[in-house]
């Protein structure tokens, strides 16, 4: 009798067993927009105790870390476990743009609001412009001047 051995499939089974990991942003579902001078950054964390979030800056970069605890009792006999626990963390890379010292973190009904204001160096401006005949506003935007044909300056 001949056996027939898959090695594709062999493969497959080994790394779902051994690779069974969810990655973090799968466990931390994050939406990212903006609205007017800030952007605004909900990330889905239920089951989260509260006092486990944390929140931190380094650099540009910003770190998200939150626990899950398993509801394990003396007598519980797991039928299904698909719900991950553990420490999870995600981290985003901020711009030149935005202002670090202001961010704002709130958590409610499972869900972490981050709200990162525009820094107020890259929000849009007047400059006047003296002239000989008297005085002329030109709009300046965030990243930098415009000069002759619409070239960025600096």
């Amino acid at each position: 009798m001949v056996l027939h051995t898959d090695p594709f499939r062999e493969m497959d089974r080994w790394l779902d067993t051994a690779l069974r990991q969810v990655p973090s942003a799968a466990l931390m579902p994050l939406d990212l927009y903006r609205e007017g001078e800030t952007f605004v950054a909900k990330i889905d964390l239920p089951g989260v105790d509260p006092s486990t979030v944390d929140v931190d800056v380094e650099g540009r970069t910003l770190t998200i870390r939150a626990e899950r605890v398993s509801d394990e009792g003396e007598n519980v006999q797991w039928l299904s476990h698909e719900r991950p626990t553990g420490t999870f963390a995600r981290q985003m890379t901020l711009g030149n743009t935005v202002d670090l010292e202001h961010i704002d973190a709130a958590y409610a009904d499972g869900v972490l609001t981050l709200r990162i204001p525009v820094a107020e160096a890259a929000k849009p401006r007047k400059i006047q412009v003296a002239h000989a005949g008297g005085r002329t506003e030109i709009e300046q935007g965030a990243g930098g001047e415009q000069g002759a044909g619409g070239q960025r300056v600096g």
